[in-house]
């Protein structure tokens, strides 16, 4: 299994956001703040703003701000943000895997390994990871 780079900085960027939503926060900052080098950074925030999971602005007193609220942003969103498929073999999406003799039964793993990860980041949103003292209590 492999997770890419662009998926972990973009979670780690957005939960990075979750925790200071009072005021906009330049990618240098996130970048410093996270060990991220700033270059990469600068392009996933770029998916992430496409996406609709950051929004901006610009000017001295710029940056970025989550673009919905950290509950309602999960990491299957994130993940489909900056890399498409959440699985793929050799590139390809897993849906028209198919394999002769002996090995047909394995592309049926590969699709189930598949929705279990979807599951997971499916139920895991940003408000989800920040720190317990951070985290923002829900409306009653």
């Amino acid at each position: 299994m492999h997770i890419s780079a662009k998926a972990d900085y973009a979670a780690r960027a957005l939960v990075e956001l979750a925790c200071d939503t009072g005021r906009p926060l330049t990618c240098e900052a996130i970048a410093s703040s996270q060990g991220i080098p700033f270059r990469f950074l600068k392009s996933v925030v770029g998916d992430l703003r496409r996406a609709g999971l950051v929004r901006s602005q610009r000017g001295c007193e710029g940056g970025y701000w989550l673009g919905r609220p950290a509950a309602e942003i999960t990491l299957l969103d994130v993940v489909r943000a900056v890399d498409g498929e959440v699985i793929t073999l050799r590139g390809e999406p897993l849906g028209a895997l198919a394999y002769p003799g002996p090995a047909d039964a394995l592309p049926e793993v590969w699709r189930a390994v598949e929705e279990r990860a979807r599951e997971i980041l499916a139920g895991t949103t940003v408000e989800g990871l920040l720190p317990a003292r951070q985290a923002v209590a829900a409306p009653a």
